[in-house]
């Protein structure tokens, strides 16, 4: 029995730590608070810029988890306070914006050039001059070039 007790301690353990925060900051419902922390996911910690606000430790970090358990705890949904943390920080505080045309146009313009710049280098390449004959004056000037070369 101790092994299967070590386990469950080592259990809750890392099931404290995944869940380390002030307890005075969590809300007192549980279905609230959990979805909070889903939300806490989504949300980009402007500081870090590559952390959700749950990952970090920044103060700015802490103020909007603050935001978004209050907005949970007043009643609105998901969307709503996607939309209130959009309103007020820019669409760039979600880790996964919404699709836009806007959004669309920064994500396939790269892709867009390199295909236009491969489409011109294939034109340029397909259109380039033909390799022509020397008339005969070139080459009579080519080989008195080559023999003045060769008498130097």
């Amino acid at each position: 029995m101790k092994p299967l007790a070590r386990l469950l301690a080592a259990a809750c353990a890392v099931l404290c730590m995944a869940a380390a925060s002030d307890p005075s900051e969590r809300l007192a419902d549980p279905a609230q608070e959990a979805r909070a922390r889903d939300l806490f996911k989504e949300v980009r910690c402007l500081v870090c810029q590559n952390e959700s606000i749950d990952d970090s430790n920044a103060e700015l970090a802490a103020d909007l988890r603050a935001i978004v358990r209050q907005e949970v705890s007043e009643g609105r949904s998901d969307a709503e306070v996607r939309r209130f943390l959009t309103d007020r920080y820019g669409e760039y505080v979600l880790l996964k914006p919404q699709f836009t045309w806007a959004n669309a146009a920064l994500w396939f313009a790269p892709l867009l050039i390199v295909l236009a710049g491969a489409g011109l280098l294939v034109g340029r390449w397909r259109n380039r001059p033909a390799e022509r004959e020397l008339t005969q004056a070139e080459t009579e000037a080519l080989a008195r070039l080559a023999q003045d070369d060769g008498q130097v």
